[in-house]
């Protein structure tokens, strides 16, 4: 499945391997790993809490999947986010993309990214020593996805 919403964290080594395994068209290979920081909007940050709307979200991220693959001439994509407590340092989204050359592969794992953050529907709660605040969406994240 290309696609994977849930609460194990993940081997983006091991992830990336399976992905490429076996498929010798693969020239390039562009991977992000999103993290929890320790801190954000200058407070610390104790955990997050990743929360989601189940069965849309996974029907969102393969929409996202699809438009990937339809826009950029890539051989393989995989998404895997996860969801629960996470805490500073934990790793909260894997996405790879394989392709023959690398500006596909580059410009398709930006691309998903991109929309991961404005289309996907996550709620995230960061927990502080100040009590719990919702993340806002971010301007910036929007004016990213407004280049595609």
């Amino acid at each position: 499945m290309a696609v994977r919403v849930q609460v194990a964290d993940f081997d983006a080594g091991a992830e990336i391997a399976r992905l490429r395994a076996g498929d010798r068209g693969v020239g390039a290979v562009a991977s992000f790993v999103g993290t929890v920081r320790a801190d954000n909007d200058a407070s610390q940050v104790d955990a997050m809490v990743l929360e989601h709307y189940a069965g849309m979200t996974e029907a969102v991220l393969s929409e996202l999947e699809t438009a990937a693959r339809a826009r950029f001439d890539v051989r393989d994509v995989l998404v895997v986010h996860r969801i629960g407590v996470l805490v500073p340092g934990d790793q909260i989204v894997l996405v790879v993309v394989t392709s023959a050359h690398r500006d596909a592969a580059f410009d398709a794992c930006r691309y998903l990214m991109d929309f991961l953050k404005t289309e996907a529907p996550f709620w995230k709660k960061e927990r502080t020593p100040a009590g719990e605040r919702w993340v806002e969406a971010r301007a910036s994240d929007e004016a990213a996805a407004g280049r595609w």
